[in-house]
């Protein structure tokens, strides 16, 4: 198939980290929908606060909190230094992080520092990254260990990104035929492999699909976060495209909705809640509805823009406020909160 010029990609990706630091593209029409949901309030928790744990094993990884810094760039200078910023702070807290689709560092291998962060970061959870609809454009397993094995990676993300593409100039639209050659990845792959939606969100039949291919975790990445219709639409250069982004603006299934659907409908794959996940509530109501952890983009990559103790704090406030969700809700660990009947919608 016929590819993309490499420049042209490079101008996206500058084009799109610009917008996304400089410009609101923050869901306005459509929320994650975790404003239609409640905790009930337990007066008498009946739990000692210090006794909350956040841990979790995720992927054979241990984190201390929930929380995957949700992949978002990598390919230029700019990037890179921001890379290593959320590193720090993932590799400090103890949490996750994965790193923007690798194709920059996999085509011209002068750009894989911009995705290297193991000797600031040695002990996370790592996660590679590749767009999966790059398998119909040349892309085969060797790419995908490339991928791993360019930034030591302990899974890979292969992310879904169907209206982005048909949005962008020059993007690549033909998803024909991905399902089968995702499931020869997940069988061939020394690490396993993730796939995430980019914040469309995923149903319960494709998850369903992914699940049979065997996929080890889904990450639904729903509507409410970060637009990427509208960062499409603010990098476009004529008034039809950027009118055809915008239609979208309200596009998707939001997160929260993903999460319930998607969690509830199989068991025996974790389910990964992203898209428009803001504050510890928020997490604690992701994983309520039955989110494994819950991965956060557009708030972080603003904070890691000034520094990694600016990523430290932002996070730390999340860790603290699902902390005290747990205990305002008599709850100490993460699996006593995931279905519980204690969350519920408002009519």
């Amino acid at each position: 198939m016929t590819r993309p010029e490499q420049p042209l990609v490079n101008v996206r990706k500058k084009d799109q980290l610009r917008v996304c630091l400089n410009e609101d593209v923050e869901a306005h029409h459509i929320t994650a929908g975790f404003d239609r949901y409640s905790f009930v309030h337990q007066g008498l928790p009946e739990v000692n606060a210090a006794d909350i744990d956040l841990s979790l094993n995720l992927l054979g990884k241990k984190l201390a909190a929930p929380i995957i810094i949700s992949s978002m760039t990598g390919g230029t200078e700019e990037a890179g230094a921001i890379n290593r910023n959320l590193a720090l702070a993932a590799q400090r807290l103890g949490v996750a992080m994965g790193v923007g689709s690798q194709r920059g560092g996999v085509e011209n291998p002068s750009l894989a520092h911009t995705y290297q962060v193991r000797d600031v970061a040695p002990d996370i959870l790592l996660l590679a990254n590749l767009g999966a609809v790059q398998l119909n454009y040349g892309y085969s397993m060797k790419q995908c260990r490339q991928a791993v094995e360019m930034i030591g990676a302990d899974a890979l993300v292969l992310h879904l990104n169907p209206l982005q593409e048909a949005l962008q100039t020059g993007g690549e639209t033909n998803f024909g035929g991905l399902l089968a050659k995702i499931e020869r990845i997940c069988d061939e792959l020394p690490v396993p492999v993730i796939v995430k939606e980019v914040g469309c969100g995923i149903c319960l039949q494709a998850a369903e699909k992914l699940a049979a291919a065997g996929v080890a975790a889904i990450d639904v990445a729903g509507a409410g976060g970060t637009v990427w219709s509208e960062v499409e639409a603010l990098c476009v250069d004529t008034d039809l495209a950027r009118n055809v982004a915008r239609a979208f603006a309200s596009w998707g299934i939001p997160t929260a909705e993903a999460i319930k659907t998607v969690a509830g409908g199989i068991r025996e794959v974790p389910c990964i809640g992203s898209g428009g996940i803001r504050t510890g509530v928020d997490a604690a109501k992701a994983i309520a509805l039955g989110a494994a952890a819950v991965g956060i983009a557009g708030p972080v990559l603003r904070m890691a823009a000034i520094s990694a103790e600016a990523v430290v704090a932002y996070l730390s406030e999340v860790k603290e406020e699902l902390r005290l969700a747990l205990f305002c809700l008599g709850k100490t660990r993460l699996e006593q909160l995931r279905g519980t009947p204690l969350l519920v919608k408002r009519e």
